[in-house]
């Protein structure tokens, strides 16, 4: 009974659409995540009679024809870039993205930089702006031991007072990186990505380049999940109900396939 196999693509369906709503409300407190999504499409048709096709028993067209479909399959998890809300931290090197972009990131023994939006940054033992991990934010910024205050402008530019200096001085300018397809990178954790050939190569720039359509740098706020914790909720009811009913159907179909023994 193709009833049995219809069910259960639809089960695992809800078991993935389950585990991305999993993921999302674990990373809800994750700085700049971004929440995903599972896409799904119906799988094959079994044809019994051909849509437009000529009628058994007239001379007639059958204007819907006979199609039985076959289930679901995921199509794809895709990621929702829309702008976390941004909240105040006070920390001079903690930064947030408002709009497009994505800090570049170069880790050790690594020809391919990363990419993060994730803006909380610190200074590494040499004086570096570095990630939590550690990892040199491009193009590897230093700021010097005697600096008294940083500042960093919205298109990226770091200042600071040195020593007993009357008037900042400019250290360096942040790297940005833009993707035509935001959904084809691939995530790797530790809030960090890489593009694919689906992302297509970066596009950098400076940040506050508006024209070019990079976003803007706030210094001192960071960046939250874009999880509503609602929404996702929600989500996690329907999918539940969603396997709970697909359960049934498998129950139904087996009594049914029962049935039919027992009168042979």
């Amino acid at each position: 009974m193709r009833a049995l196999n219809t069910a259960a693509t639809g089960m695992l369906a809800q078991q993935t659409n389950v585990e991305v709503i999993a993921d999302n409300i674990a990373n809800m407190n994750t700085t700049a995540y971004k929440r995903a999504r599972a896409e799904f499409q119906d799988l094959l048709y079994q044809s019994e009679q051909r849509v437009g096709g000529a009628t058994r028993n007239t001379e007639t067209l059958s204007p819907a024809g006979v199609q039985i479909g076959l289930g679901v399959r995921t199509a794809g998890i895709s990621r929702i870039y829309t702008q976390g809300s941004l909240v105040k931290t006070d920390n001079q090197l903690d930064l947030a993205i408002q709009g497009r972009g994505f800090f570049v990131v170069n880790i050790p023994g690594q020809d391919q930089p990363a990419y993060t939006r994730d803006g909380n940054f610190s200074r590494s033992a040499t004086g570096e702006i570095v990630t939590a991990q550690g990892y040199t934010v491009s193009p590897g910024i230093v700021i010097p031991d005697n600096a008294t205050d940083v500042t960093i402008s919205q298109n990226g530019e770091v200042y600071a007072f040195i020593g007993n200096e009357s008037q900042p001085q400019l250290l360096g300018q942040l790297d940005m990186a833009l993707f035509v397809n935001e959904n084809g990178l691939r995530q790797a954790g530790g809030n960090l990505a890489y593009p694919t050939e689906a992302s297509g190569e970066p596009v950098m720039g400076t940040p506050g380049n508006t024209e070019a359509g990079f976003g803007t740098v706030l210094q001192g706020y960071s960046e939250s999940s874009n999880v509503n914790v609602i929404e996702e909720i929600t989500s996690l009811i329907t999918a539940q109900r969603g396997y709970e009913m697909n359960s049934k159907v498998i129950q139904a179909a087996d009594e049914m396939l029962g049935t039919m023994s027992n009168m042979r």
